[in-house]
């Protein structure tokens, strides 16, 4: 955990240092990190045109001619609609592990990372620090609070690997972890239409969760959109629990066995049954028509 106190310490003194120099674009080559989406690209291509980039890029040496965005990946794309062929930058020496670090921990500090993202961005960065998978996190996370809550006596709290856990979260100060198990980790068994319309901004991770709950996909599709339209929360909730009252409404027994109907194989029946069968669809089909 030091070591991301050390990142930290050391983005704030590389922003200082004067050791600025200029890349061709088409040597920097982007690292994978949580943001998905660039918002307003071209509002900053437009300000990169008339100002130029203001603040450098963070690259590291591949050792092959080219460099590694550590922090600027957003101002890189930019830069390249602004037509440039070149960007500031500074250059640090970082291994791929600590590039790894310091780019998570950079770009978690940023306001404008959706729910989503800042989820996927937090997991990414606890298992680079613990060594661990993304899934293995996931699990130590839930234990954790199982622990916490007195459901479970797992002696995990007291662990080297809790104890990083809840430092992380301390560095961070985005939210504690107790907060990011119960309202942040059921984001990633989000449906596919709620993780999109999170990941683009058009409602809060509060509607998205509240909007997990409805299994039906039309009524979901439906309470979607008044949510994109600007549905309060306290709307939304009221509109699902009448969705889940009826979702849990025992089916009319006639719905059942029309359904069933549609299912008869008549041919795999016995014979006398499938006489008797017969008889009484007719007799059914006669009192309908």
């Amino acid at each position: 955990m030091s070591a991301i106190r050390a990142y930290l310490k050391g983005l704030v003194e590389e922003a200082k240092s004067p050791a600025t120099s200029f890349l061709p674009l088409d040597l920097l080559v982007p690292s994978p990190q949580p943001r998905k989406r660039f918002e307003n690209l071209e509002a900053l291509a437009e300000s990169i045109r008339e100002k130029g980039v203001l603040q450098p890029l963070l690259v590291r040496p591949l050792g092959d001619g080219r460099y590694a965005i550590v922090a600027g990946e957003r101002r890189y794309r930019a830069a390249r609609m602004a037509g440039l062929s070149e960007v500031p930058v500074r250059v640090v020496e970082l291994s791929e592990k600590e590039a790894r670090l310091f780019a998570l921990v950079e770009n978690l500090q940023r306001e404008d990372l959706n729910p989503y993202e800042e989820t996927v961005g937090v997991l990414a960065l606890l298992s680079e620090d613990l060594g661990k998978s993304v899934e293995e996190v996931v699990g130590l996370l839930r234990r954790m609070r199982k622990e916490k809550r007195g459901e479970a006596g797992h002696n995990v709290m007291a662990s080297p690997e809790a104890q990083r856990v809840e430092e992380v979260f301390k560095v961070l100060g985005r939210m504690t972890w107790e907060s990011f198990v119960q309202n942040r980790l059921p984001l990633l068994r989000l449906p596919e239409d709620l993780r999109t319309a999170l990941e683009e901004g058009a409602i809060p991770y509060t509607a998205a969760l509240e909007l997990k709950k409805v299994k039906d996909e039309a009524s979901r599709r439906a309470l979607l959109e008044e949510a994109r339209a600007g549905l309060s929360l306290r709307d939304l909730k009221a509109r699902v629990r009448a969705v889940l009252k009826k979702e849990k409404a025992p089916r009319p027994w006639h719905r059942e066995v029309g359904e069933r109907l549609l299912r008869l194989d008549l041919e795999a029946l016995p014979p006398e049954r499938r006489a008797l069968v017969e008889r009484k669809l007719k007799e059914l089909e006669e009192l309908l028509g």
